[in-house]
């Protein structure tokens, strides 16, 4: 009865000895099989990429680190990007050739320092307290969320942060006309312009153009 009981001991203990062995030749178990998922973590898809940019040019126009002159360059040059790979994709079923990608890489890089540059320059977005400046501020934040949610794309971006520069730079003008100051006539009419600035960001917020991957608002 001593020995069969000594002999059912023995064996959990072997099977552990044996396990530990087994499991310290294995590479996986080991966390050497989590090399190739961070490898691929660290080498973002082209789609990923663009994503990342238009985050940070969307909280840049958020946080007033970028102009809306600024943001209008920045998605200028993203749309121009975007249009070289649709038709890279078109002329080669789809996909794109290791040289274009090398290119588009290139080119993101180069956005990618832009964007830094301009979000850590000396121009930043000055709203003001009062109603002309509380109402550029809110336009500026509905363009921003279009952007980090997808439904803008980068050249509607483009249109609309030059439709506010256009804006911004008649304030500015009319202010140095007039000390300072804006006239109730000026009032009125930058009202009208924001009005239809208004509209336009809805209406592009809302059609079937969307960054990739995004669904139309219905």
């Amino acid at each position: 009865m001593k020995f069969n009981l000594a002999k059912w001991t023995a064996i959990p203990v072997l099977a552990l000895i044996v396990g530990g062995v087994a499991m310290a030749q294995d590479p996986a178990s080991n966390g050497s099989s989590n090399t190739s998922s961070t490898n691929a973590s660290q080498d973002p898809t082209i789609k990923q990429r663009k994503e990342n940019q238009q985050d940070r040019i969307a909280n840049g126009i958020q946080s007033g680190q970028l102009t809306a002159g600024e943001t209008s360059k920045l998605e200028t040059k993203e749309a121009a990007v975007n249009g070289e790979i649709k038709a890279d994709r078109a002329a080669n079923g789809g996909k794109l050739t290791p040289a274009e990608r090398a290119k588009v890489n290139r080119q993101q890089n180069q956005m990618s320092k832009q964007i830094y540059n301009d979000k850590h320059n000396a121009n930043t977005a000055h709203y003001g307290n009062n109603e002309v400046g509380q109402r550029r501020e809110n336009q500026q934040d509905r363009i921003a969320q279009g952007v980090k949610s997808g439904q803008l794309t980068a050249g509607e971006t483009a249109k609309l942060e030059n439709q506010q520069k256009g804006i911004n730079q008649q304030v500015k003008a009319d202010r140095a006309a007039n000390g300072g100051k804006l006239t109730t006539g000026e009032k009125a009419q930058i009202n009208h312009e924001q009005n239809k600035a208004s509209k336009n960001i809805y209406n592009k917020k809302h059609n079937t153009r969307t960054q990739p991957g995004v669904a139309p608002k219905k």
